[in-house]
């Protein structure tokens, strides 16, 4: 257990002060204080739906005894409540929520929380209120205990108190110290002891605020989340926020890769940047749209402030810098640089994918650690970038180059080393050389230097396999993962249209059928018996391996306005083909010798290189353990 604890004031009878204290049965005020929690009776709440409720200003008059009022940021607001305000429908709700409704007074926010995560769907059998009294009482009610140690899970963990008088910070540590011992799967949770904080502000009595806090760790509506409870869930989000990162800030994203080593450290604290280095009168804000919205919204949020600080710092600015620590000063005064309302704004701005997807991106990410070694109650421990810069060799790209294509991929996949799969140098310009040493290793980085001396490549989400799946005709394969670039003299990607544009493509029923597409197969040649081979269908991955998770961004997702928008990558005996539409965005030939380079619809880039070109290297790296 911790060392740090919470040590209560002495008052007559040796209770807590301040604390609603259950009466203590004759003969329970000796032992140790260490009693086992189910040696008694508790007390269980059956949740159910919950009644149409009006705003009762009487009812919040106990708020506010752990507030510091002289450092809450503003005093509070005198505004008209209408008692039917929260029996709106969920969209006008979420649209108040964003605007700032509910900061305009004290008794509506309060009412607010303790009503929204009341109608929060979590277990059956969740603690309530007078599982904490009596909870409390046992462990703080003992004359001759005086500390307690916090729980373990917050080993490591920030507790930040906000504007919390003293007595909120010793009720802080007396709900964590119960939520440890009432939930003992919780293994890991940083962002817990912030949100208890906030809640503290505008809770009615330390008992009220457990209850809540409970709720919101008891959730189990589908595709959503509130608190991750284990080192395993939490290094997943983090993985996610990089994926999305990756995706929706790539100015940023890219110089945080060019200027810190380890670019999923400073990702790993995006929780920490709303939760911790947030003011008050910012985290509360985010506070009041997370209780409709859930985890996704914080990713929304993060963002925005990941797009914020590109726009406030330069590459020579941060030259030497600990980006980590600069991003953490960033937030903490981000006052100075965006409103919390333009800051909001623009968050809500960010088009996300769906909660299901992001969800299915989470359970990639965690199957991914979880082949790492790192289980459910595994402790907190670090983890490093993937290419080792001291023994990485490439006859390409330098560690350095290789480090900046590692960052674009996606995290679940580049938590592993790379492995050199075939190179020309030392396996010949053989393309079915090409496809045996390849076949088997999914995903794949095809790096390729011409003779004038460019480089550029793919990422390619699939394994070459795939291609024997239509026979003797050859289709595109591959999921909106896949992605090209250049390195030199320009380092860019390009990725998926749709992933820039994603109003060009909805969600499709996984029922629909794909439409006839346009073969590669014309684009390199004919096939080998000389026929036609445009009426051959857009092929996609076969369902997948046992125990495998949908791949992100699988086209069968979407409804797509164009066929050519898919070709994501293609292989047959006369050559390989990356991007379609419009062009080829890379193309070799059988001798892996000459290639061509186009603007493809697919991923909407212009050449990587000079249109035809010939290569002197090409280098295929693959993961190791992936």
């Amino acid at each position: 257990m911790l060392q740090v604890g919470l040590s209560l004031p002495r008052f007559p009878g040796g209770a807590a002060g301040g604390f609603p204290m259950a009466k203590l049965a004759e003969g329970d005020n000796t032992g140790t204080g260490q009693e086992v929690l189910g040696s008694s009776p508790v007390t269980i709440m059956i949740t159910s739906e919950a009644d149409t409720w009006d705003i009762d200003t009487a009812s919040c008059l106990g708020c506010g005894q752990f507030v510091d009022w002289d450092r809450m940021p503003d005093p509070e607001q005198q505004a008209h409540i209408p008692r039917d305000i929260l029996s709106k429908p969920p969209k006008e709700l979420k649209k108040l929520a964003r605007e700032g409704y509910w900061a305009a007074s004290r008794a509506l926010r309060a009412q607010v929380y303790h009503q929204l995560i009341q109608q929060v769907a979590c277990r059956l059998v969740t603690p309530d209120a007078l599982v904490y009294r009596d909870v409390a009482s046992r462990l703080f009610g003992m004359p001759s205990v005086s500390s307690h140690p916090l729980p373990e899970f917050l080993e490591g963990c920030s507790m930040p108190t906000y504007c919390l008088n003293l007595e909120g910070v010793t009720a802080l540590k007396k709900i964590l110290i119960c939520v440890g011992n009432l939930f003992p799967d919780i293994t890991y949770s940083p962002i817990l002891p912030s949100l208890v904080a906030l809640l503290l502000h505008y809770s009615e009595d330390e008992a009220q605020c457990f209850e809540n806090i409970s709720r919101l760790i008891a959730s189990n509506a589908p595709h959503t989340s509130y608190i991750d409870q284990s080192f395993l869930a939490h290094q997943a989000s983090c993985m996610t926020f990089g994926d999305l990162a990756n995706k929706h800030c790539p100015a940023a994203h890219k110089l945080i890769a060019s200027t810190s080593e380890n670019v999923f450290e400073v990702y790993s604290e995006w929780l920490s940047w709303l939760f911790h280095d947030l003011p008050f009168n910012y985290a509360i804000r985010v506070f009041d749209v997370y209780l409709l919205e859930g985890q996704k919204v914080l990713y929304r949020i993060a963002l925005a402030l990941l797009k914020q600080y590109r726009l406030s710092v330069t590459s020579a600015e941060l030259e030497g810098t600990d980006i980590k620590a600069d991003l953490q000063a960033f937030v903490q005064n981000i006052a100075e640089h965006v409103s919390v309302d333009k800051l909001l704004e623009r968050a809500f701005g960010i088009r996300l994918f769906s909660r299901k997807e992001i969800w299915l991106l989470q359970m990639a990410n965690r199957k991914a650690l979880m082949e790492r070694g790192i289980t459910m109650v595994q402790s907190r421990q670090s983890f490093h970038l993937a290419v080792d810069m001291q023994n990485f060799s490439s006859s390409i790209v330098t560690a350095q180059e290789m480090r900046i294509v590692w960052s674009w991929i996606p995290e679940r996949f580049s938590l592993f080393p790379p492995l050199l799969l075939f190179s020309t140098s030392e396996d010949g310009c053989s393309l079915q050389r090409f496809y045996t040493c390849c076949e088997g290793y999914e995903p794949t980085v095809l790096l390729i230097k011409t003779t004038e001396g460019e480089v550029c490549g793919a990422f390619l989400s699939s394994d070459w396999s795939e291609r024997k799946k239509n026979g003797a005709t050859s289709g595109f394969f591959g999921t909106g993962e896949c992605f090209v670039f250049t390195v030199h003299p320009e380092t860019e990607r390009y990725e998926w249209v749709f992933i820039k544009k994603p109003e060009l493509a909805k969600a499709v029923p996984r029922s629909r059928q794909r439409s006839p597409s346009p073969s590669p197969a014309s684009l390199l040649g004919s096939s080998p018996d000389g026929r036609s081979t445009s009426s051959n269908h857009l092929t996609v991955p076969t369902p997948q391996r046992k125990g495998r998770l949908s791949p992100f961004l699988a086209i069968r997702h979407f409804l797509l306005p164009s066929k050519t928008a898919s070709m994501f990558m293609s292989g047959s005996r006369e050559g390989i083909v990356i991007g379609g539409g419009g062009g080829q965005a890379l193309s070799l030939d059988a001798n892996l010798l000459w290639g061509r380079t186009e603007h493809c619809e697919t991923f909407d880039n212009p050449p990587l290189c000079q249109e035809n070109f010939k290569v002197q290297l090409l280098e295929v790296w693959g993961f190791q353990n992936a």
